[in-house]
C-alpha cells in the first residue's frame, strides 16, 4: 500500500477533509472534558461508530515551532508521553510521510497498546500551519499490540491575535482503538489524553 499512494490525491483529500472539520458550526459539539486552559468536545463521527474529537488550546510559541514538535521527527518521541515509538517509513514528496507509530496502555492497561501506520501530510493554512493524517492499510503488526485506525485527524495551527509569541492549536481526532471496548470506557481515555497532550507539548517547549 505504501508504495502505491497517490500523494496529491490522498493529501488533497485529507486537507480538504479537516478544513470541512474546522467549519462545523459550535452547537454540533458537546463538551467532553475541560480543563482551565483545553477544552475538549466531540460529537457523533461520520467516518466509524466512534467519535470525532476537537481540541483547543493556547500554547506560548511561534506556529513553525509548534507544529515541528506535533509532525513526525526528531522531536515528537521525546515528550509526548502516550507515544512509545515512532519510526518514518518512507518520505514523499510535497511534505508528506508515512509513519509507523505505537501508543502506550492505558488505564491500567484496559486499553492494551496500539501500533498505527498514517500518511502524515504537512502544509499552509491561513497564516499558520495544518498537520494531518490518516491511517493506512499496512501488513506486519508488531506483537503485543492492537493495530488501530485512524480517520482522517490533524492540527490547525495559527498565531494568536495581538499576541504573535503565541498561537491557538486546535486539533480534530478520530481513532477507531478496535478491539471490544466500550465507548464510555474510549471516550474517557481520549478526552483525558488530548489534555494531557497540551501539558506534554507546553512543558517541551518551555524547555527549548
Amino acid at each position: 500500500m505504501v508504495d502505491h499512494i497517490n500523494v496529491p490525491a490522498m493529501s488533497t483529500k485529507l486537507q480538504n477533509t479537516l478544513i470541512q472539520y474546522h467549519s462545523i458550526s459550535e452547537d454540533e459539539w458537546s463538551v467532553a472534558k475541560k480543563s482551565s486552559d483545553v477544552t475538549v468536545w466531540r460529537k457523533p463521527s461520520e467516518e466509524f461508530g466512534g467519535c470525532l474529537y476537537k481540541v483547543e488550546g493556547v500554547v506560548k510559541n511561534c506556529t513553525n515551532k509548534i507544529v515541528d514538535y506535533i509532525r513526525p521527527g526528531p522531536y515528537r518521541l521525546k515528550w509526548d508521553s502516550l507515544m512509545t515509538t515512532m519510526e518514518i517509513i518512507k518520505d514523499l514528496e510535497q511534505g508528506c510521510c508515512v509513519m509507523r507509530y505505537t501508543t502506550a496502555g492505558q488505564l491500567l492497561n484496559i486499553i492494551a497498546p496500539r501500533e498505527f501506520i498514517d500518511f502524515s501530510y504537512t502544509t499552509s493554512y491561513e497564516n499558520g500551519l495544518l498537520t494531518c493524517g490518516v491511517s493506512i492499510e499496512h501488513e506486519n503488526v508488531s506483537p503485543n499490540c492492537v493495530r488501530g485506525f485512524n480517520h482522517p485527524c490533524g492540527w490547525f495551527c495559527v498565531p494568536l491575535q495581538g499576541l504573535p509569541e503565541y498561537s491557538f492549536l486546535t486539533g480534530y481526532i478520530q481513532t477507531d482503538l478496535r478491539g471490544m471496548l466500550p465507548q464510555s470506557t474510549v471516550d474517557f481515555a481520549m478526552a483525558g489524553s488530548l489534555v494531557n497532550f497540551y501539558s506534554d507539548l507546553r512543558k517541551a517547549l518551555k524547555k527549548s
